[in-house]
């Protein structure tokens, strides 16, 4: 196939990276639902009020997200090393990685989580209001499941986000695919490697994409 010679692949080593891909990105995907989702839900409570100290809280954290969002991965990866070692007793491999992933996805998907609840129709909001509900009641009863086409199809995104910074951890042995993607395909020039980690991972995105597609459409009222 075009010069390439894939029978002296260590298939073996693939598979594991293709594992340790996968335990990277399950991982950072449930910590950046669980820290982004209410991320979210607050930035868009916030936005919504005319009081003093809230919008101050909203202005805050919206610096917070944007300022994080702004910062590219593999600046942020190097960046947190202090922080990473701290929490996980390592900043290299699948566990090092994992910190940096969160903390670049929840904001991202924060502000995808604020967008999808402002899409709501406010005249469902107001309906639940004049009946007498807490926001509490009309966040989890009314508001999230209102928003959950959009809501699925941000984490769908988000997702497929995080594929693409588990790559770039590669650059400082982040483990995984692009970390042998970078280690054999770049510095020893084996383009085999290359060819099979680039592959993979775009079956990745694709079976990602296609699954979240299929949720979204599910999910969307006729």
């Amino acid at each position: 196939m075009l010069g390439f010679d894939f029978s002296q692949l260590d298939w073996n080593e693939i598979g594991v990276a293709s594992a340790d891909t996968l335990k990277m990105l399950v991982s950072s995907a449930v910590f950046t639902f669980i820290l982004g989702l209410p991320l979210g839900v607050l930035l868009y409570q916030t936005s919504r009020s005319n009081t003093g100290w809230v919008r101050v809280v909203y202005n805050v954290l919206s610096i917070i997200v944007n300022i994080l969002r702004s910062v590219p991965f593999i600046i942020l990866i190097v960046a947190l090393i202090p922080f990473t070692t701290s929490i996980v007793g390592v900043s290299y491999g699948v566990l090092g990685t994992i910190p940096p992933l969160v903390i670049a996805a929840a904001p991202f998907f924060a502000r995808l989580v604020e967008t999808s609840l402002r899409e709501v129709d406010r005249g469902v909001l107001e309906a639940a209001q004049s009946m007498g509900a807490s926001t509490w009641q009309i966040i989890l009863k009314v508001l999230l499941p209102e928003a959950r086409p959009g809501l699925l199809a941000g984490i769908t995104i988000t997702v497929v986000t995080l594929v693409s910074y588990t790559a770039m951890s590669g650059m400082v042995g982040g483990g995984g695919l692009g970390d042998l993607a970078i280690r054999y395909g770049y510095y020893r020039y084996e383009k085999e490697v290359m060819i099979i980690s680039v592959l993979f991972m775009i079956i990745l995105v694709q079976v990602l994409q296609m699954a979240g597609d299929r949720l979204v459409k599910h999910f969307t009222r006729k």
